[in-house]
C-alpha cells in the first residue's frame, strides 16, 4: 500500500516544498509521512476528514475497531473497543497531536481535526498480490511506445509499412485513456472521500 500526498489548498507556492504550514507553524514532511505510515492513523484521518468535526474518542475507537474486525459497528465487542480505545489514547492520537494534525483532549476524551488535517489531501494506492502500481504501468506503456517506434523506424516487418507517427499516435492515445482511468481511480483512493476507507477490502455482497 502506497501513500501519496498532494499540496493542501492555501499552501505556499513553488515547485517543491519541504514543510507544510498551519497558522504560521512549519510541519516537517518527514514527520507527516511517519504519521501516515501507520494504518490506524490513516483510518483516523479518513474518519475525521469524512466527518469534519470533533469526535468523541469512544465513538472513534468503536468505528475503527469495526473496520479492523470487518464487522458492523453494532457487533464490536467490549474487548475490541477497549483495545482500540487504549491504542488510540496512549499511542496514536498523542503522536498526531504532536504532528498538529489533531487536537486531542485526553481528559475530555475528544478529538478535534485541525485545519491542516482537513485541508490535507492524502491518497492511498492499494496494490494486490497480482497487481502492479500505476508507476510501473506507465513505465511499461512508455517502453511499449518506444519499442513500437523503433520497430517502425527500423523497417522491421510487419510494422515497417506504418508511418512513423502511428506509434506516437497510439502511445499518446493510450496515455490519454490511461490518465482518465487513473484520475477516476485516484479519486476513489482519497482518504475521507467515501464512507469506507479505500484500503479496506470491499464487503461481499
Amino acid at each position: 500500500m502506497a501513500v501519496s500526498l498532494s499540496r493542501p489548498s492555501g499552501s505556499r507556492t513553488g515547485p517543491e516544498f519541504e514543510s507544510l504550514v498551519r497558522d504560521g507553524t512549519d510541519i516537517d514532511l518527514e514527520e507527516l509521512y511517519s504519521v501516515l505510515a501507520n494504518r490506524r492513523r490513516r483510518l483516523v484521518i479518513h474518519e475525521l476528514q469524512r466527518r469534519g468535526e470533533t469526535v468523541e474518542l469512544g465513538s472513534l475507537a468503536e468505528r475503527l475497531a469495526a473496520w479492523e474486525a470487518e464487522k458492523p459497528q453494532a457487533e464490536v465487542t467490549a474487548a475490541e473497543r477497549k483495545a482500540m480505545y487504549t491504542a488510540l489514547q496512549q499511542r496514536h492520537l498523542p503522536r498526531m497531536d504532536r504532528a498538529r494534525l489533531v487536537r486531542f483532549d485526553d481528559r475530555a476524551a475528544m478529538v478535534e481535526p485541525t485545519n491542516h488535517l482537513l485541508e490535507l489531501d492524502v491518497y492511498t494506492e492499494v496494490v494486490g498480490e497480482r497487481d502492479f502500481p500505476w508507476s510501473q504501468y506507465y513505465l511499461g506503456l512508455s517502453a511499449l511506445g518506444c519499442g513500437l517506434l523503433l520497430v517502425c523506424v527500423g523497417g522491421i516487418p510487419p510494422l515497417a509499412r506504418l508511418p512513423p507517427l502511428a506509434p506516437a499516435a497510439f502511445t499518446l492515445t493510450a496515455f490519454a485513456v490511461s490518465s482518465v482511468v487513473h484520475l477516476y481511480a485516484t479519486r476513489e483512493m482519497k482518504l475521507g472521500a467515501s464512507e469506507r476507507p479505500p484500503e479496506l477490502p470491499e464487503r461481499p455482497g
